[in-house]
């Protein structure tokens, strides 16, 4: 990527934030990060600055619930630059009530201390890098366009509006389509070839876990399931036998 990446690494814990912060530095050298460690410095940064991906605790101080504010300061920024930031949430809090919660509050993902280890910080973390690098190839790609005063082509991934920095936001005819981000990553890489066969290893690319093909034809099922919702005719998913799937037009 052209630009440096700029990370807020939000903890008030400060051998934890260093942590984080070295294990950021492990995986991507070079990387400009910013640690913050009370909600008021962390807000004013956010309004101050703009930060690529942010890593983020709930509990800050004696505010249980700092994390969630600065969530939506972070939120209220989308609009002034036009990018979303993905945000890490880190925190003791138990996942099994607060991961919905961060989901509903558009958080990239959610990791509960002392129940993971280095390389699922890790992976998850370039997960968003790659996103991050993803939503800046395309905003290049139609500069390049709008300058040349070339036509946008209309293709599948134009039909299907799906912002790879942000969850919960596929659009499609104007409705939301309800996908998990393990199905929107699969449904990105078919996007990206529209009319060309998606290969199984492909598809494993994009998945954490069950890298197998039943557990991808799970996950091309729940696409479709989504996608008729909204039209139960949709039929833009084909099964290729052997070797994968591929996203067909709709017209």
């Amino acid at each position: 990527m052209s630009q440096s990446i700029r990370v807020a690494v939000i903890e008030d814990d400060e051998p934890t934030s260093n942590q984080f912060k070295s294990w950021i530095e492990a995986a991507k050298p070079g990387i400009h990060i910013d640690q913050w460690f009370n909600r008021d410095d962390a807000e004013a940064a956010i309004t101050r600055e703009h930060y690529d991906l942010v890593v983020l605790d709930i509990e800050l101080g004696r505010e249980r619930h700092a994390g969630v504010a600065i969530i939506n300061a972070i939120n209220k920024n989308i609009g002034r630059d036009g990018h979303a930031t993905p945000v890490l949430v880190v925190s003791a809090m138990p996942a099994t009530i607060y991961r919905s919660i961060m989901k509903a509050l558009d958080a990239w993902d959610y990791l509960q201390k002392a129940t993971f280890e280095e390389a699922d910080f890790i992976e998850t973390f370039l997960d968003m890098l790659r996103a991050v690098r993803e939503r800046r190839q395309q905003e290049e790609k139609q500069g390049e366009a709008r300058k040349s005063g070339q036509k946008e082509v209309t293709a599948a991934k134009d039909v299907v509006s799906i912002d790879p920095l942000r969850q919960r936001t596929p659009m499609w005819r104007g409705q939301r389509i309800n996908l998990p981000l393990t199905a929107q990553r699969i449904l990105s890489v078919m996007l990206e070839k529209p009319g060309e066969v998606v290969s199984y290893d492909d598809l494993y690319e994009v998945v954490k876990s069950g890298r197998n093909r039943d557990n991808i034809r799970k996950h091309v099922s729940t696409i479709r399931d989504a996608f008729r919702e909204i039209d139960p005719q949709f039929d833009g998913i084909e099964n290729v036998p052997m070797r994968g799937f591929r996203w067909v037009d709709q017209a």
